[in-house]
């Protein structure tokens, strides 16, 4: 499905009836990633979900345009996508990496109609990424498998930072979920517009209260990509927040430690959940 937010053609899908949960990829892949970590845990679930899958501009299926010229610009799409498939409806939001990024920027304009926030392997600080950096390790890699693969979907599989599980189960995960997406991204808008301004011109971070509703952090303890120092120093900004690091986990967490990973998402679902039965 499309939707037209001001002359750009979001493609998004959805699932199922219930509450909307809305999901937002990182930098580069496209709505598959999310989609392939969270439907196994949601069809599971006995409350309903109205799951809400999209791809960001100048990635997947949705072109980038020239008046995007950083994370503000893309936070304006995001919320104009929000409000034309859920109007004046309260929701639910998940983000990974950048999308982890651009759902805090939601907190931060609407914290009244969000009733729970996920951030997986968020961008925290942008100017610190490299200084805050995780130590990168690699802890299960298969050369017989890498060796099988083409050097494109090779070098893919072995940028630093990402995989610190670099085994046949990883990756055929990798090749379903993510590098799709990498594959089709709009490199030169991403390196060109977006890229010209990645930090939001506000401190996502600095809210006119904390934010009291049901959170789940979940960051990887070798993730090189965007660390975890800078996010945990935001947690007083979200006093209900559940701040989980996990060993032999890079920047791709939802699929090294994808058992803990379900069993965490779960649980946040459960609170939101209850969260709301409580508020009626």
């Amino acid at each position: 499905m499309q939707c037209t937010v001001k002359d750009i053609n979001i493609y998004y899908e959805v699932y199922g009836e219930g509450t909307p949960l809305v999901m937002i990829h990182g930098w580069g892949p496209d709505h598959r990633l999310m989609k392939g970590c969270m439907e196994p845990i949601l069809q599971t679930m006995d409350t309903a979900w109205k799951r809400i899958y999209f791809d960001l501009p100048g990635m997947g299926q949705t072109k980038g345009e020239e008046w995007i010229t950083g994370s503000d610009q893309m936070l304006e799409v995001v919320l104009g996508f929000i409000d034309a498939i859920i109007p004046n409806q309260h929701f639910v939001v998940a983000g990974e990496s950048y999308g982890g990024y651009l759902a805090r920027g939601i907190i931060h304009k609407q914290p009244s109609i969000v009733d729970g926030l996920l951030l997986i392997c968020p961008v925290a600080e942008q100017e610190t990424l490299q200084e805050n950096g995780a130590h990168f390790q690699i802890f299960d890699k298969d050369d017989i498998l890498l060796k099988s693969l083409t050097i494109e979907d090779r070098n893919y599989f072995e940028a630093g930072g990402i995989n610190a599980i670099q085994n046949k189960r990883v990756w055929e995960r990798f090749e379903e979920e993510i590098l799709p997406g990498l594959k089709i991204a709009d490199q030169s808008f991403l390196k060109n517009n977006l890229g010209q301004q990645v930090s939001f011109s506000f401190n996502v971070d600095v809210l006119e209260n904390p934010y009291m509703k049901p959170t789940l952090m979940l960051t990887g303890r070798q993730d090189s990509i965007v660390g975890y120092r800078d996010l945990w120093k935001i947690i007083e900004m979200y006093p209900r927040a559940s701040f989980v690091l996990l060993d032999r986990a890079g920047h791709n967490l939802h699929i090294e430690q994808d058992i803990l990973f379900s069993e965490t998402v779960k649980e946040w679902l459960n609170r939101v959940s209850l969260e709301m039965d409580n508020t009626f």
